[in-house]
C-alpha cells in the first residue's frame, strides 16, 4: 500500500510536550497529515495547532472532528500537585476524547499511558501485561493514568478500535522533565541512590517511543490483534538504576554518584515531606516524594515481548548510541 493510500489525518493531543513533538516528527515523516492539541502555541513544532484544554469538551470535539486517528498523548504529569486538575486532565480529559472519537466516527485511538499503572511500590522484575493494576499509589499521577488507561480499553468496540501504550522512563535530546531533575539534583549535591544496589530497570529513548506510537497507528483497526490491550514499551536494556542514573549524568559531563540512603529511611523522610507541605498547602513540588523514593528503589524493568509480536516494534536506537546522542546534544546546549 502506497503512502498515499494509507496517509491518514491525525491529531496528537499533547502534540507540544516532549513525547507528542517526537510523534507528530515521525508520522510526518510516514506521509501522514498531522495536527496538535495542546494548550498553547509552539513555535518548534511545524504541525497545524489546535489551542484548548482537554476538560474543554468542545474544544477537543472540533479537534477531533474529520480525523481517521487520534494518538492521545496528552496529560498532567508530575509528582506533585492538585487532585482534582490530575482527574480532570487525566481522567476527564480522556473520557472527553473517547467522546468525540465516538461522536465524529474516528476508528483509531492510541492511549500514551504508563507503567507506573502496575506499580505498588514493590519490585518489578520483568513483569508483563499479565501484572495486575496497581491497588496502591503514592501519587496522583500514576492513580489518574490508571483510571483513564482502564476507560480507553474499555472503551474498545467494533466502531472504535482502542489500544494503549506504557512507554518508560522516556529520555533523549530535548527532555524538559527526566534529565532536568536528574542533572538539577546533581549540580546542587542533593542526589542520592536509594535503597540496596543492583536493582534493574529500564527506560525508552525518544525516538524508540515515537516509533511505537506510529506502528500502533499503522496496525490499530477495529478487530486487530492489538485492539483492546496494552503494552509496554522500552529499550529491552534493563541496568542497574546505578549504572541507569551515572550514565545520564555522564552524558551531562557528571561525575558518577555513590551516595547512598537506606529505602526505609527514604520512606520516611518522603513521607515527613509531603505532610509538612500539604500542612502549608504549598503548590511547588517537596523536593523528596514518596512517588520518587518507591520508584528510586525498586526495580521496574518489563517483557515487551508483546510489543515485539504484536506491534512489530524493537528498539532501533540503543541505549549506548542514544546516551552518545544525548551527550552531543547537552554540549551543544553548553556551548550555544
Amino acid at each position: 500500500m502506497g503512502v498515499e493510500e494509507s496517509a491518514m489525518k491525525i491529531l496528537v493531543t499533547g502534540g507540544g510536550g516532549f513525547l507528542g513533538k517526537a510523534v507528530c516528527a515521525r508520522l510526518l515523516a510516514a506521509g501522514h497529515e498531522v495536527a496538535s492539541f495542546s494548550r498553547k502555541h509552539h513555535e518548534d513544532l511545524d504541525v497545524d495547532q489546535l489551542q484548548g484544554d482537554l476538560r474543554d469538551y468542545a474544544a477537543i470535539s472540533s479537534a477531533v472532528a474529520g480525523r481517521d486517528a487520534i494518538v492521545h498523548c496528552g496529560a498532567k504529569a508530575g509528582q506533585w500537585g492538585v487532585t482534582h486538575e490530575f482527574y480532570g486532565i487525566n481522567v476527564l480529559g480522556t473520557d472527553n476524547v473517547i467522546r468525540a472519537c465516538r461522536e465524529h466516527g474516528v476508528r483509531r485511538l492510541v492511549h500514551t499511558s504508563s507503567p507506573s499503572v502496575v506499580h505498588n511500590g514493590q519490585d518489578l522484575d520483568g513483569v508483563d501485561e499479565s501484572a495486575p493494576y496497581a491497588k496502591h499509589f503514592t501519587g496522583n499521577y500514576p492513580r489518574t493514568k490508571a483510571e483513564a488507561e482502564k476507560r480507553v480499553l474499555a472503551a474498545n468496540s467494533a466502531e472504535l478500535a482502542t489500544v494503549a501504550l506504557r512507554p518508560h522512563l522516556i529520555w533523549g535530546p530535548g527532555d524538559p522533565h527526566f534529565l532536568p531533575r536528574i542533572i538539577g539534583r546533581a549540580r546542587a549535591g542533593r542526589m542520592r541512590l536509594i535503597g540496596p544496589p543492583g536493582k534493574r530497570i529500564d527506560t525508552l529513548y525518544i525516538d524508540n517511543a515515537a516509533e511505537a506510537h506510529l506502528l500502533a497507528v499503522q496496525r490499530l483497526e477495529p478487530g486487530s490483534p492489538i485492539a483492546g490491550r496494552a503494552y509496554f514499551l522500552t529499550q529491552d536494556d534493563p541496568h542497574t538504576t546505578d549504572e541507569t542514573l551515572n550514565a545520564l549524568l555522564a552524558a551531562a559531563g557528571l561525575p558518577p554518584e555513590t551516595r547512598r540512603v537506606p529505602f526505609a529511611l527514604a520512606k520516611v523522610a518522603a513521607a515527613v515531606v509531603e505532610g509538612a507541605y500539604r500542612l502549608a498547602s504549598a503548590r511547588s513540588e517537596p523536593p523528596l516524594t514518596r512517588m520518587v523514593v518507591e520508584h528510586g528503589g525498586t526495580a521496574h524493568w518489563f517483557d515487551i515481548s508483546a510489543a515485539r509480536r504484536d506491534l512489530g516494534y524493537h528498539p532501533k536506537v540503543s541505549t549506548e548510541e542514544g546516551l552518545r546522542r544525548l551527550s552531543e546534544h547537552l554540549a551543544s546546549q553548553e556551548h550555544a
